[in-house]
């Protein structure tokens, strides 16, 4: 007679991950997106970076995507800072945080943390409807000397991210994409 098991298959942890990533965020209306597109459905990004019960999963589901030969992780700010941290913490990888533009004060640095040239990165993202903010951080971290692997992202929204980022040079995955949500 087969042990029933106990331990929930990772397909199975993934697509609940799924039901509640789109029970905590998904929200119906109209909004402006930074692409300056206007949608009739929004991923707030910080519904699930600012809960602990789904930051963590969505920390470990993450972590299970990234290289085995990555140096460090990547989050440009804000959104996916929370993100990166979460992985870094999970895998015990150093990570640094991508700034949308220098500061022009103290050390008037591009990037937070430390990050030296030949690293190998990976840049952890949040939602990607263009791409256009992940590619943008991707390009800072490959024009100071970093080799950027891969960019991981928790939902591609299917309206270009993943043509635009192949287009600039890079590897993207994504968690989850907007059909695979379901929605």
């Amino acid at each position: 007679m087969a042990t029933p098991t106990l331990v929930m298959s990772a397909d199975r942890r993934l697509a609940e991950l799924g039901q509640d990533v789109v029970a905590a965020a998904y929200l119906k209306g109209r909004f402006v997106l930074r692409s300056g597109a206007i949608s009739s459905y929004y991923f707030d990004k910080y519904m699930l970076t600012t809960r602990p019960a789904i930051l963590r999963r969505l920390g470990e589901a993450l972590a299970g995507m990234v290289p085995p030969e990555t140096d460090r992780l990547a989050g440009p700010e804000l959104g996916a800072i929370p993100l990166a941290t979460a992985v870094a913490l999970r895998l015990g990888l150093p990570s640094v945080f991508v700034r949308k533009k220098a500061k022009d004060y103290g050390t008037t640095a591009s990037f937070e943390g430390e990050i030296y040239p030949g690293e190998r990165v990976v840049v952890v993202e949040d939602v990607l409807t263009t791409g256009s903010e992940a590619i943008r951080s991707a390009r800072a971290l490959r024009d100071f000397g970093a080799s950027v692997l891969e960019i991981l992202a928790v939902i591609d929204r299917e309206e270009g991210a993943a043509a635009n980022i192949a287009a600039a040079g890079f590897h993207f995955r994504a968690l989850f994409t907007k059909s695979q949500l379901g929605l």
